[in-house]
């Protein structure tokens, strides 16, 4: 009975005023349909409640068999930073004991192709966790069309705050970071920021001004950067060329923050003798850099620990609560 009474391809092409093959190209994210079909069929589809076939299977069968990390970023950047490697040894550890399958759906942040949404469309997986969004990002967009249960991995923008998601409290870990370097006797003090279109990059940003602030000391020596150790490079390049004078930074990424002291290296200062270096993430290249890093404690597997059990409950029709971790500082000989 159940069955029966869930919407049909055909009920959404009915409500839509298309075809069957428009309404099907549509959900399919065919960059050929014309925009006023897509309109029509995407209203159509978030009125009824529609997913495609794997909904309709799943309530005759009751049984999930995947979900999807998502990640829009290029292979490159996923394969070479430690914050995804650890997020997805965190995903499959925490699905050990269920059958769910892991599936990782990979695009650029423009998705110009839109692969990432037709996959989403496409009925082929049970639920997402979303990770590394960036603010023009359309995922929230298509998840909350097609109902699909989901997670997000960071605080979604405020078009998204419907949907739960899993945090840190990154503003908190910033006053930290810049705290440790102001009660250390620091007083020019820069940051290389995250994206500014990602909720994590702002709220650091903001916890160091928050500090500094606080502290009487200027706001300054900003420059942004996006996540990369060639970024970071270039942003520590452009700080020490406005300010000769630098003598504590916070990076807004452990894979920044060791570029970075590459770079004062190179200018020919002393970490942490001229100036002292403070990371956040606390992964694998902060205990490898020379000096070892100082870094604010980014707790990636708990944070998709929480996201799986949060998504399994969504996929159970519960209703749930955003969750923001705590994190901690520690202290290396980076500063």
């Amino acid at each position: 009975m159940r069955a029966r009474t869930a919407p049909t391809l055909e009920d959404v092409a009915r409500q839509a005023g298309v075809s069957r093959a428009t309404a099907s190209r549509v959900i399919n994210a065919d960059p050929r349909v014309r925009e006023a079909a897509r309109v029509a069929v995407s209203a159509a589809v978030a009125d009824l409640g529609y997913r495609p076939n794997r909904a309709a299977r799943r309530l005759v069968t009751q049984a999930a068999d995947s979900i999807a990390v998502v990640v829009p970023e290029s292979d490159e950047r996923v394969f070479t930073d430690p914050f995804f490697s650890g997020l997805l040894r965190g995903v499959t550890r925490a699905l050990a004991t269920t059958p769910l399958q892991l599936v990782l759906v990979m695009g650029k942040p423009d998705d110009d192709d839109r692969r990432m949404e037709r996959y989403l469309r496409g009925g082929h997986t049970d639920g997402a966790i979303v990770v590394s969004h960036h603010q023009d990002d359309n995922l929230w967009r298509v998840l909350a069309e097609t109902k699909l249960p989901s997670v997000f991995l960071g605080r979604p923008y405020a078009d998204a705050s419907r949907l739960p998601y899993v945090d840190v409290d990154n503003t908190t870990g910033a006053e930290l970071a810049a705290q440790h370097l102001i009660e250390r006797g620091c007083r020019r003090i820069g940051t290389v920021t995250g994206p500014q279109d990602m909720s994590a990059g702002r709220d650091r940003l903001r916890g160091w001004t928050n500090a500094l602030v606080a502290a009487g000391l200027s706001v300054d020596l900003v420059e942004s950067g996006d996540f990369t150790p060639a970024g970071g490079a270039v942003a520590t390049r452009h700080l020490l060329e406005r300010a000769p004078d630098l003598d504590g930074l916070f990076v807004a990424s452990d894979q920044m923050a060791v570029a970075s002291i590459a770079e004062l290296a190179q200018s020919g200062r002393s970490v942490p003798g001229d100036v002292a270096v403070v990371g956040y993430d606390d992964n694998t290249a902060a205990t490898l850099s020379r000096p070892t890093l100082t870094t604010v404690v980014n707790p990636i597997s708990e944070m998709a620990s929480r996201a799986v059990d949060l998504l399994l409950r969504v996929m159970d029709g519960q209703d749930v609560e955003p969750e923001v971790l705590s994190t901690h500082l520690v202290v290396r000989e980076s500063a």
